[in-house]
């Protein structure tokens, strides 16, 4: 994988590309083949809506379909059922792709990161590309509970942070816990709010090394949290967790968990990320292999607002 990247009316321009093969090369530059690159480019697309946009034969464009997605240039998406048929949507497997005429050679780097973050962000941020969903809380009642997730604004600060480890723009990345079909959830998650809000993270609690307490013969009720790293419970409002770990539902891909006691919690666990990432990339207090921490808000100008937070494990 590498960058591409430009300067343009004073802006920096970049795409994620990867290097073609000989053969490679021949597929993509067919005629043809190009168009239909061109339009995945686009957006996802089956072989009969490509043939009315480029009024082709459909025969001639599965041909060439087959042959993309054999040389790894295309990859099917999805399917659905239309006009009776079962369509199959394809996209591209990336969106540039570089001829190499000549070995690269070493030069400055131009991104890096501490080999801490690179350890707690892998796999989420691969190659300077977002390699993960993110889940949150849907703000319309769901659930047993009728829970409304108030803390999707977060989502918005955990953004603007993960942006600044990346290299391109990402497509949409975001969903909400309503709209996750069983295929997202073999994706690398960071879910963001707890199991009352983001019924995503309810499925995995119970896997988590810090993980929310349900209160008794209640079952979508949660009092704190229970840590099985240090054997400790923590009921305060306003106390937060960042949890890393292996994805039940696909165990070669990894979770991160940011979520608290209420919002405030919540609002903590992101403070956390945006001020004190470092110590997060530390580790769990009582066994630093564990990426589990346990954050308190702290409201220091007395304001009513947390503004800042300090490590509990």
């Amino acid at each position: 994988m590498a960058i591409v990247i430009d300067q343009k009316n004073g802006k920096t321009l970049s795409l994620a590309t990867r290097m073609l093969e000989p053969k490679q090369l021949k597929v993509a530059l067919s005629p043809l083949a190009w168009k239909i690159l061109k339009i995945l480019a686009e957006k996802p697309s089956y072989p009969k809506e490509i043939g009315t946009r480029l009024k082709m034969n459909e025969q001639n464009i599965y041909y060439h379909i087959r042959n993309l997605e054999r040389s790894g240039l295309i990859e099917k998406l999805k399917e659905e059922k239309k006009q009776g048929a079962l369509a199959k949507f394809y996209t591209l497997t990336d969106y540039a792709f570089t001829i190499l005429l000549k070995p690269l050679e070493e030069s400055q780097k131009i991104f890096h990161i501490k080999k801490e973050y690179k350890n707690f962000l892998e796999p989420f941020i691969s190659d300077g590309r977002l390699n993960a969903l993110i889940i949150m809380g849907s703000p319309e009642p769901h659930g047993l509970a009728k829970a409304r997730a108030k803390d999707g604004l977060f989502a918005t600060d955990l953004g603007l942070f993960l942006g600044t480890f990346l290299n391109y723009k990402p497509e949409l990345f975001t969903k909400l816990d309503t709209e996750v079909k069983e295929d997202d959830l073999k994706n690398n998650l960071i879910l963001i709010g707890g199991p009352g809000v983001n019924f995503i993270t309810a499925k995995v609690n119970s896997k988590l090394p810090i993980k929310f307490e349900k209160i008794k013969d209640q079952e979508n009720f949660y009092s704190g949290f229970h840590s099985s790293v240090s054997d400790k419970n923590y009921y305060e409002e306003g106390y937060g967790l960042i949890v890393k770990a292996k994805n039940p539902f696909d165990k070669s891909k990894d979770i991160l968990v940011i979520a608290g006691r209420r919002m405030s919690g919540t609002r903590a666990a992101i403070l956390a990320f945006l001020q004190k990432f470092d110590e997060i990339c530390k580790g769990n207090s009582y066994d630093s292999k564990v990426f589990a921490r346990i954050v308190e808000g702290i409201d220091k100008d007395n304001d009513g607002v947390i503004d800042s937070v300090e490590f509990l494990e």
